[in-house]
C-alpha cells in the first residue's frame, strides 16, 4: 500500500515556474514507478510524466512539457519532484502523481493516486 500527497501547486504568472512534490508513505517507495498526470476542467486527465524507481534513470514526457517540465526523485526522502518551468496557460490544471509497478504512460497501470494539487497560470 501506498499513500501519496502532492505539495506545491499555486497561482503563478505565464512563464513562470512552480515545483510540485509528491510524499509518499510505506517502505516500498523506491519499487514503484512515479508517475505525474493532469486534470484540466471538461477535459479527461491526461500524462504528464512519468520516472523508473531504480533512482529514476529512465523518464518519459509528454510532448506538451518537454523541454519544460522535469520529473526527479528522492528515495531516501521518499519523494517524487515535478519541477516545471516556462508554464503558460494551457498547463492550468489538478496535478496527480500516482505510483505503478511499470515506467509507462498510461493512467490505467497506476494503482495508487495522491488526492492532487491545483496549478493555475495567469496571463
Amino acid at each position: 500500500q501506498v499513500q501519496l500527497v502532492e505539495s506545491g501547486g499555486g497561482l503563478v504568472q505565464a512563464g513562470g515556474s512552480l515545483r510540485l512534490s509528491c510524499a509518499a508513505s510505506g517502505r516500498t517507495f523506491s519499487s514503484y514507478g512515479m508517475g505525474w498526470f493532469r486534470q484540466a476542467p471538461g477535459k479527461e486527465r491526461e500524462f504528464v510524466a512519468t520516472i523508473s524507481w531504480n533512482g529514476g534513470t529512465i523518464t518519459y514526457y509528454a510532448d506538451s512539457v518537454k523541454g519544460r517540465f522535469t520529473i526527479s526523485r528522492d528515495n531516501a526522502k521518499n519523494t517524487v519532484y515535478l519541477q516545471m518551468n516556462s508554464l503558460n496557460l494551457e498547463d492550468t490544471a489538478v496535478y496527480y502523481c500516482a505510483a505503478s509497478r511499470w515506467v509507462v504512460p498510461t493512467l490505467k497501470a497506476y494503482d495508487y493516486w495522491g488526492q492532487g494539487t491545483q496549478v493555475t497560470v495567469s496571463s
